[in-house]
């Protein structure tokens, strides 16, 4: 198996929410453990939150994700931008149109100065998406 460079995602309270709408964009298998599942905390208002998911598309794509606990501190989307790349532009537009569902758009996806198609957008759960089509 190569070595995979993937995002894994922060969220407050809606990390099963999120992961499962990224699984409605990019398909495949979503895997989602909780910290009751872990025995990861001992508040019970955290039980039900998911300690790590992993989604794992049919391409290879792989986004993992988790709800941070109320103890410590969350910038959700400060410090992340999840790119997409790749030649398949049918493929890529498609999931920028899922990934617009709700979202801000930044800049549209359109030619860009480099001779790709670029676009970038701040999806419905603050999560920062650059889709380069090249």
């Amino acid at each position: 198996m190569p070595t995979l460079l993937n995002p894994y995602l922060s969220f407050r309270d809606s990390a099963r929410q999120a992961m499962e709408f990224n699984h409605s964009v990019f398909g495949g298998e979503l895997n989602l453990n909780t910290f009751a599942e872990f025995h990861a905390s001992e508040d019970p208002a955290e039980a039900d939150k998911i300690m790590h998911g992993m989604l794992t598309a049919e391409n290879g794509l792989v986004v993992m994700g988790a709800d941070t606990p109320a103890g410590m501190d969350l910038n959700v989307g400060d410090n992340v931008s999840v790119s997409l790349s790749g030649e398949d532009e049918a493929e890529l537009t498609g999931y920028w149109n899922k990934l617009s569902d709700g979202a801000t758009v930044a800049m549209p996806l359109a030619d860009a100065p480099w001779g790709a198609k670029f676009g970038a957008l701040t999806d419905k759960f603050g999560i920062n998406w650059m889709v380069n089509i090249g």
